[in-house]
């Protein structure tokens, strides 16, 4: 997801409700007390658009805005209250929410104490150790009537060097004691030495597409691990980039599109290789004949081009995995079983409690019995009990894919490959999904995230996903995006981050308004991308941001500064037209020809995109400025090769796209990535930005240049990977 029709698109009016009119707002000026507001939330009165255009935010979505944050901005008399009760709620706190630091750095903490008071403030370590080593510095801030108390501001010092962690920070005055959490993230996260050294290479590809003749008509981990250890072992990759892989609906119909899961903590079970759970190995011969019935009926689509069916292949798969879930488990299996549900903890038993909720009453929250929308009610506590063996269900699925996504890592790692498996984090989730469930506090309502109108879409975007809300997720302390972060991470050898400027701000559209009538809302992107620092490098990732889009210098800046990595796409390496030198295309990013959101290569250089878009009525120009400007891109691009000794005049289209790859490697970036799709011939986009039911996102099976389905079994013997791997320098 991101800002432009550079980035990945996710359904943009499919979660809109059809019968619903989108007004947009009269234009009203925002006054000053309104904007006081709005600024202390951090919501924009004014932005700046793609081509520097200077905008005005209507009143109307200000407070709209606003409104989702609980913020009463109707009148002049309310924005005062509210600005009063801001006040009052940060100097009746004692301590910060939480405080986020980088070890190399000093930072100043404050505490709330009763005016003339003394105070002493310690750090309990995360490892059980204590600090008592800060000292109090000047503070000049005025003290303040609260409550009919006056209060007054310490401040103190915390030094650089502390552990990195999740520590607490306490503060006792006057017998009254306080307790917050303190983040020490690393300064930076560093690259492997030996990436820094020399560049890595991988396959980028959507898991569901690439099938095997095991596979149950989806592609699942146990493909993604063999293919990991026989392009480690054979080819020399050092990751395979995949798609998110979060959870859909328990039932069908399965959202299509990996980017608009139900959460994104949890992994979908739809990948998972039924064989290869341990239990299966002690399943009495009728059942495994059941489940190799199942099977047989889905794995008969293999081999088939036709539109993948996620649906027939879940059911079946589901039916199956209930058999090998009655198979009673080992002690140490046992064992093993109960420490990952102490591990992951409520939230788990959240998703697990929504998915049985959901098989019953379907994924629209909204027609749940009212008693049921509440995840604290003792309704759905009820549920718990009354409906244990389901819920134990879905927690086991997690469990078992937690095992599968592990196995798939430590293939990739023993065959060689210096970073594995490189996941996806989607921007957000459905409107109606789990987490919208679950974590609900920490979702805004009423408003749904997008992209401001530009030269790619002159409407704007609604991507019908609830955003975070910055003041509750501050206040509490950012543990819902930390354990989302922690169950991505952990076996993972880098994370990519789609749309990694939403750390930064999002665009809000408020419910009922068009894409185009939102505004920004900034987030403390010094407090996320510290913990996304912290968390990846407790893991041992490597991050990679998808900065594409509308993006200010100093965003690229602060994340290369953080050691997250950008992307370079090369289609997109122009400037005024003229192609940008590969010498001065960035070090730290990961590069690549094309992306999911694109069409193969091949069809690419064919104009697919320009026949596609016209087809879909989605072209801003006629469509013969459009093949116009396109004829003159490529003959630039041939001619660029060709200056460059990668390309002769009488090339073929396939030497061409080698030449593109070979190109994309002679760039410093540290990674390079080759699409799987590029590697067969593919033509078939797997989305096509901006559109929802008028073209078959993410339903696309993995296929050669005469559109005959291509399975993993295949590619050993695919001369066209073979030479891309070659110009990359496999």
């Amino acid at each position: 997801m991101a800002a432009s029709s550079t980035d990945t698109v996710v359904t943009p009016a499919a979660e809109v409700e059809a019968s619903t009119p989108l007004v947009a707002p009269e234009f009203i000026p925002v006054d000053g007390t309104l904007a006081k507001l709005a600024n202390s939330f951090g919501v924009a009165t004014e932005y700046w658009d793609q081509a520097g255009g200077h905008h005005h935010v209507s009143a109307v979505t200000v407070r709209a805005v606003l409104a989702a944050f609980g913020v009463d901005a109707t009148t002049a008399e309310s924005c005062e209250a509210e600005l009063e009760n801001r006040r009052l709620i940060h100097w009746r706190r004692m301590l910060p929410p939480v405080f986020v630091m980088r070890t190399t750095d000093e930072a100043i903490t404050w505490v709330h104490v009763r005016d003339g008071a003394g105070v002493r403030m310690w750090v309990e370590l995360e490892d059980g150790g204590y600090r008592h080593d800060f000292s109090q510095v000047e503070n000049w801030n005025p003290a303040q009537l609260v409550d009919g108390v006056m209060v007054g501001e310490a401040s103190f010092r915390l030094p650089g060097g502390l552990p990195l962690g999740w520590h607490t920070m306490w503060a006792e005055s006057e017998g009254r004691v306080a307790s917050a959490p303190l983040v020490v993230a690393p300064t930076r996260l560093e690259l492997p030495p030996s990436l820094v050294s020399r560049p890595g290479w991988g396959l980028a590809t959507q898991v569901y597409s690439m099938r095997s003749s095991r596979s149950w008509g989806i592609g699942d981990l146990g493909d993604l691990a063999d293919l990991a250890l026989w392009s480690g072992h054979e080819l020399g990759a050092d990751f395979v980039q995949v798609n998110p892989l979060h959870a859909a609906e328990p039932s069908s119909p399965m959202a299509p599109s990996p980017y608009l899961p139900v959460t994104r903590r949890f992994a979908n079970p739809l990948y998972l290789r039924v064989e290869d759970i341990a239990e299966f190995a002690y399943l009495d011969g009728v059942a495994i004949d059941e489940i190799e019935a199942l099977g047989d009926v889905v794995r008969r689509a293999n081999t088939s081009a036709g539109l993948l069916d996620r649906d027939a292949s879940w059911e079946a798969k589901k039916a199956a995995l209930e058999i090998v879930w009655e198979v009673p488990r080992t002690p140490g299996r046992e064992a093993a079983y109960q420490a990952y549900l102490t591990r992951e903890g409520e939230g788990l038993l959240d998703f697990a409690t929504w998915c049985v909720l959901a098989e019953e009453y379907g994924v629209e929250i909204d027609e749940w019995p009212p008693e049921l929308r509440d995840p604290d009610s003792p309704e759905v506590a009820a549920v718990r009990v009354d409906s244990s063996d389901r819920v134990d269900f879905f927690c086991w699925l997690q469990w078992v894919l937690d095992e599968q996504l592990g196995a798939a890592q430590l293939a990739a790692t023993s065959a060689g490959m210096r970073l594995g498996i490189l996941h996806d984090l989607a921007v957000g989730v459905h409107p109606k999904g789990a987490d919208a469930w679950a974590l609900g506090d920490v979702l805004a309502s009423g408003v749904t995230v997008g992209a401001p109108p530009d030269m790619y879409n002159q409407m704007g975007q609604n991507w019908s996903q609830p955003p975070w809300r910055p003041d509750t997720l501050a206040d509490a302390a950012f543990i819902p995006y930390r354990d989302m972060l922690r169950t991505v991470l952990r076996n993972a050898g880098a994370l990519r981050l789609d749309h990694v400027l939403g750390l930064f701000r999002l665009w809000w559209i408020p419910e009922g308004m068009p894409a185009y009538s939102g505004t920004f809302v900034k987030f403390d992107h010094e407090a996320l991308v510290n913990i996304l620092v912290l968390e990846a490098h407790r893991a041992g990732a490597v991050l990679i941001g998808e900065d594409l889009g509308t993006v200010e210098e100093w965003v690229q800046r602060l994340l290369a500064d953080r050691g997250i990595l950008g992307t370079t796409i090369l289609w997109f390496e122009r400037v005024n037209g003229e192609i940008r030198p590969v010498e001065s295309w960035r070090w730290a990013s990961m590069v690549s020809v094309t992306v999911h959101d694109l069409p193969p290569t091949a069809a690419y250089l064919a104009g697919e995109h320009i026949r596609m878009r016209d087809e879909l009525g989605l072209l801003a120009n006629s469509v013969e400025q459009e093949w116009a400007t396109f004829h003159e891109e490529v003959q630039a691009w041939r001619e660029h090769l060709e200056s460059r000794g990668l390309l002769r005049p009488e090339a073929s289209l396939t030497d061409t796209i080698v030449a593109l790859h070979r190109l994309a490697a002679q760039s410093q970036c540290r990674l390079v990535a080759i699409s799987l799709p590029d590697a067969v011939g593919d033509h078939r986009s797997q989305n096509q930005p901006g559109t929802d039911q008028e073209y078959p996102n993410w339903r696309i099976p993995l296929c050669d240049a005469q559109g005959e389905a291509v399975l993993l079994d295949d590619l050993p013997k695919v001369e066209l990977l073979r030479r891309l791997v070659s110009a990359v320098g496999g």
